[in-house]
């Protein structure tokens, strides 16, 4: 009789405990619906950390990392999310990834994850963010290969935006690639600044409110030719 009453309690317990669960589980599930619908991030991170814990999930996981990326909190998004190359990795997994480790200033690490999105579903885009990336790790043959692929890829009505003046501005996908280009072959040539300079030129006749492909060719300019002082040095 005893362990009979032992038993019924112990099966009470864990009925109390499930139900405790879901109804937390409708709980959380309602608050971050009710978050997204207010538009409150810390709301939507707070209710999504507590679902992911009750009953946790690749997807929430992934979701929450992405919460995390797209409101500019890099770290806890790779925090959460793990900053491992794994070709299993969901699409929105890689693309946190990739995202966050480039704007933690990890190109090596970025590319890594560029590169899966690339070969799953190759596109203009993906091709300059490669590009651009191994531009700064100074892999110049592969830059080479993305910048062209996007060249030839790159649509007239695709843009890209940059954000290195106060108000960001968008500017035809393919003046980007050729001042990627243009940058690239400076790497690659140091000596030969014209061709560097064509390229940029190139990039401001498609738009001539480029302001960092003028900042480019203001660089390019000074080194080729340098003021007196520094020419007598």
């Amino acid at each position: 009789m005893k362990r009979i009453a032992i038993t019924l309690l112990l099966m009470m317990g864990l009925f109390a405990s499930a139900q405790t669960k879901s109804e937390l589980q409708k709980h959380y599930e309602a608050y971050y619906q009710a978050m997204r619908l207010q538009g409150d991030v810390n709301g939507v991170i707070n209710a999504m950390t507590h679902l992911n814990v009750i009953a946790p999930s690749t997807e929430r996981r992934d979701t929450l990392a992405y919460i995390y990326a797209n409101d500019n909190q890099h770290l806890q998004a790779l925090n959460t999310i793990g900053i491992e190359k794994n070709e299993a990795d969901s699409d929105l997994a890689v693309q946190v990834k990739a995202i966050s480790l480039k704007a933690l200033n990890q190109p090596k690490r970025s590319v890594e994850q560029f590169e899966i999105l690339n070969k799953r579903t190759p596109n203009a885009y993906l091709a300059y963010e490669l590009a651009d990336l191994k531009i700064q790790t100074g892999d110049n043959t592969g830059a080479t290969v993305n910048i062209e692929y996007g060249i030839a890829n790159a649509k007239e009505d695709m843009k890209y935006a940059f954000y290195e003046r106060q108000q960001p501005y968008e500017v035809p996908l393919k003046a980007a690639f050729l001042h990627l280009k243009g940058l690239n072959q400076y790497n690659q040539d140091k000596n030969d600044i014209d061709a560097a300079l064509a390229l940029i030129d190139e990039a401001l006749k498609i738009d001539p409110n480029f302001n960092l492909a003028s900042l480019s060719k203001q660089a390019l300019e000074s080194r080729k030719n340098p003021p007196a002082a520094e020419k007598e040095e």
